[in-house]
């Protein structure tokens, strides 16, 4: 069988597999369709949040930056694992006690203002469509590719799956259709990463073979290692060394640290500590996800850089000096046909040469290569069997749709419950609450899919916006709200506006009204503004004390809520309030 027919069939399978897994779970209630009804295992949970949170970013664009940026990459990898753990031990148990569905919800009763509620629900929207965004673009990447669409009809094909499964089932049909997902990505990701591991180095982990030599072509040990080969390329290319970042210090910092308190505050991940039936559940299933993420997070910069080197030799050739277009590999035929590869003849001598062009006129790069495209073309260029190509493509779209399920989901649960119930129709029933939710869910794929066809950006810099405005707005109200019992209304709503705001206009002003001025001279403090989320984020915790400190008391009914959600059961006797 063809790689086309093959993709049908793996792709179609999993497809049937989602779908059966939604009917089969359909959402009954408000609390099955908001929180599964409260009774997920934590194992189950911990899969399914791991799906939740590898997205197209982790699957298909994280290796790319990696494998085309090298050392400055490490910031996506570094960012997304510390803000798991920082949610795990400074969020997740305390949301999960205070018992509450959203996160607008928590900051509405905890700031016991309905203006905080519907300036968290605001926020929740604007960061879940950044983040949908990029999702949609990677499903359209994806089925471009395999399908033989254009990336535009790869889109519209993924908005008819995730509404299927995601307006049926709510977040009971999701949570089973992410463990399934998530054991189609994990096992999509790793097969062609041992294959190429075991043909590069003879290692059978990807792991280790990162920090391995390199064998050649008879299998030999040429004692050469996999990235001192890397480096030796990039920089016989006119790149910089693979290993040796371009990025300022301050600038790493500032991103790490914007993906880190951003994914602490991502209202998607968040909710799915309200699936488990006990507070110690949140806490046990953290810990599952964090061992399923470390599976795929420590072999992406294993796979970023086998085809990095794959990739430069197959187009360079053995001798460095282009292969002509005609006898082509077939993966650059197949990319081309897609419009995310293409060459440019500049010498004329019908070759192809990728490169930097610093070593003489002649070798100037003619290969304009979408990052988003690296995972997906991997097996292709390691020329593994068809089956693993399409084995990947089911995977790029499990890491896709199960996390554009989950945004929807908060999209849905914030207009129906947060802004609707609790806010303009105090008396609506259960049945027409659940309505709206899939109402809501349904306009929030019409809208994900137009940015998906229109996208302000590749895949992996749009989701980092996403974490940079959830750094500015939610987390430091979520952790005020938490920890600080003299945290008042005003303070709270003060913050997230101010931190929105400004860091909205900032990643605004430079990439969409003026990017020509998007040069580190320009940046406030050398700041990027896929990190000036850190920024936001100082900005909404300074704004928010001092407006405290100058406005009315928390009411005592509140503070002794804060206190209570603390201190575990059965500690009151030790603390008497």
């Amino acid at each position: 069988m063809d790689v086309q027919a093959l993709t049908f069939l793996i792709v179609g399978l999993s497809f049937a597999l989602y779908i059966g897994i939604a009917i089969w779970s359909r959402a009954g209630s408000t609390k099955e369709f908001y929180v599964a009804g409260g009774g997920v295992p934590p194992v189950m949970n911990g899969m399914a949040t791991a799906a939740d949170w590898m997205s197209a970013a982790s699957f298909i664009s994280m290796a790319g930056i990696i494998s085309f940026v090298g050392y400055d990459g490490s910031v996506y990898l570094m960012g997304w694992t510390g803000g798991y753990v920082l949610l795990a031990l400074c969020i997740a148990p305390y949301l999960r006690k205070f018992g509450k569905f959203t996160v607008p919800d928590f900051i509405g009763e905890r700031y016991y203002s309905q203006t905080a509620r519907v300036v968290a629900v605001v926020c929740a929207i604007f960061i879940c469509f950044t983040y949908i965004a990029g999702q949609m673009r990677g499903v359209g990447v994806v089925f471009s590719r395999f399908l033989e669409v254009d990336v535009n009809t790869g889109v519209y094909i993924g908005m008819a799956v995730v509404f299927f499964y995601a307006v049926l089932g709510g977040m009971k049909g999701i949570t089973y259709t992410q463990v399934a997902q998530y054991c189609v990505l994990i096992f999509a990701f790793m097969v062609p990463a041992i294959f190429i591991s075991v043909m590069m180095t003879g290692h059978v982990l990807p792991q280790i073979g990162f920090g391995s030599t390199v064998l050649d072509a008879a299998g030999n040990d040429t004692g050469v290692y996999l990235l001192q080969k890397l480096d030796g390329l990039s920089t016989q290319l006119g790149f910089n060394e693979y290993t040796e970042g371009a990025k300022s210090t301050i600038d790493v910092f500032a991103i790490t640290a914007a993906l880190m308190v951003g994914t602490a505050g991502l209202p998607h991940v968040i909710v799915r500590f309200f699936t488990v039936p006990k507070v110690k559940d949140a806490r046990t299933s953290t810990g599952w996800a964090l061992v399923f993420i470390a599976i795929l997070y420590t072999t992406v910069p294993a796979l970023s850089v086998f085809s990095r080197v794959n990739m430069i030799e197959t187009i360079n050739g053995a001798d460095g000096q282009g292969v002509a277009h005609a006898t082509a590999p077939s993966w650059i035929k197949n990319w081309e046909q897609t419009g995310l590869i293409k060459w440019n003849d500049k010498n004329g001598d019908g070759k192809m040469f990728y490169g930097k062009g610093k070593i003489d006129d002649s070798s100037t790069n003619e290969m304009k290569i979408d990052n988003d495209i690296i995972v997906l073309a991997t097996p292709e260029i390691a020329g593994l069997p068809a089956w693993v190509i399409a084995l990947v493509a089911a995977g790029g779209l499990a890491a896709a749709l199960s996390t554009s399920a989950g945004l929807l989901l908060v999209i849905s649960t914030s207009v129906s419950h947060d802004l609707l119930k609790k806010n303009f129709m105090p008396d609506i029933s259960d049945k027409k609450e659940l309505m709206f939710a899939r109402i809501s869910a349904a306009i929030g794929i019409v809208i994900a899919g137009y940015f998906g066809v229109n996208p302000p950006g590749f895949v992996a810099a749009v989701v980092a916006f996403a974490f940079g405005l959830a750094a500015a707005s939610l987390f430091p109200a979520i952790i005020m709200g938490i920890f600080s019992k003299s945290m008042n209304k005003e303070g709270a709503i003060a913050g997230m506006v101010l931190g929105l705001g400004f860091t909205a206009s900032y990643i605004i002003y430079f990439k969409f009204v003026n990017p020509a001025a998007n040069v580190p001279a320009n940046w406030l403090f050398g700041i990027s503004p896929e990190g000036i989320g850190l920024i936001g984020m100082v900005i909404n915790f300074v704004v928010a004390t001092v407006v405290s400190k100058m406005t009315a008391a928390v009411p005592d009914d509140v503070q002794q809520m804060v206190e209570s959600i603390r201190f575990p059961k059965g500690a009151d006797s030790a603390h008497s309030h």
